[in-house]
């Protein structure tokens, strides 16, 4: 599967179980950790954790290997490493104060709304 199709999945699996503001940064030619990061939040631990499960489950269905996930007990940041997509999973507070678009702000933004259609 490329990059371009399983960001698709992400996003939609993310979309799916109602993850609020997903915003895509483009990081080719910005970082060395990935092509591209995923970012959006939930409003509960527990629907943190659902969204994450969703990511890994769809990621997997499409046949990418899941390298690594962190932060699923604690439910306030989750990060799941997808090798050229880093997929992080907040709670709003966590998200705010880490603020990773500004941290990244020379990163462009990706049009996400194909993969919503």
């Amino acid at each position: 599967m490329n990059n371009d199709a399983l960001l698709k999945t992400v996003v939609k699996a993310c979309d799916d179980k109602r993850a609020e503001d997903i915003v895509v940064l483009n990081m080719q030619g910005i970082s060395l950790i990935a092509d591209y990061f995923l970012i959006c939040n939930g409003n509960s631990d527990k629907q943190i954790q659902t969204i994450a499960r969703e990511v890994k489950e769809k990621a997997e269905e499409a046949g990418c290997t899941v390298r690594r996930m962190e932060g699923f007990d604690e439910g306030k940041w989750i990060l799941i490493d997808l090798g050229d997509i880093v997929a992080h999973i907040f709670n709003r507070d966590e998200r705010n104060y880490y603020n990773l678009e500004r941290l990244w702000g020379d990163a462009p933004s990706v049009n996400i709304q194909s993969a919503l259609s």
